[in-house]
């Protein structure tokens, strides 16, 4: 084990205790395999499945994982108009699962996201069942304000810029609190405590994933 897998352990360690005392449910692994693992494990088969944009999640092979598995997928992306994808979206937020990320998670187990249409941030706060979040150490930040900072300047900036849209933050690199017809800051969530005990289940990855 190297220094920084030392350090992110212990700090690992920290955070999902403050994200259980939160109410939420939090596991700690190493790898993208083990995550991967590990969801499969929290998500039983049959379930009624979707999600939002998240690049962490697809990134551990989650979503190709649950379309080839025994699951109710809800995928958006299979879907070819606007509308079929709306009602898609619709649909998703009463679903068994809602998977997903987070643009930050402070070290006292503070979650913040930002969304453009916001069908993420509806999921995570209300109608799903369950929420899902695959979370690499590299979004683990100080403070809730650090969070904060960093779903705005670095997440929103970055997402953007995968997008192709034209907002200040992509000739910028940072957030300039723009009013953009682009904007994808339109909705800001900062979960604090989960209502309904573990219904927000968070897996942290000793890995950089996402933005």
């Amino acid at each position: 084990m190297n220094v920084r897998e030392m350090r992110n352990e212990v700090l690992g360690a920290r955070v999902v205790k403050a994200l259980e005392s939160r109410n939420m449910e939090a596991y700690y692994v190493k790898t993208k395999e083990e995550a991967l693992t590990k969801a499969l494990e929290l998500i039983p088969e049959g379930s009624s499945v979707s999600w939002g944009g998240a690049m962490s999640a697809q990134e551990i092979g989650l979503f190709d994982a649950l379309r080839a598995g025994n699951y109710e997928v809800l995928d958006r992306e299979a879907k070819e108009t606007r509308e079929e994808q709306q009602e898609v979206m619709h649909q998703a937020l009463n679903c068994d699962f809602f998977v997903g990320s987070t643009n930050a998670v402070s070290e006292d187990g503070i979650l913040v996201n930002i969304d453009g249409n916001a069908n993420r941030v509806a999921a995570y706060s209300y109608g799903p069942k369950n929420v899902l979040l695959i979370v690499g150490m590299n979004k683990v930040v100080k403070t809730e304000a650090d969070a904060m900072s960093r779903a705005r300047n670095e997440a929103a900036p970055i997402n953007a810029q995968r997008f192709g849209i034209r907002t200040p933050c992509v000739e910028k690199g940072t957030c300039a609190d723009c009013k953009s017809p682009e904007c994808i800051c339109c909705q800001i969530l900062i979960t604090r405590f989960s209502k309904v005990p573990k219904r927000t289940k968070v897996i942290l990855v000793d890995e950089n994933l996402g933005f």
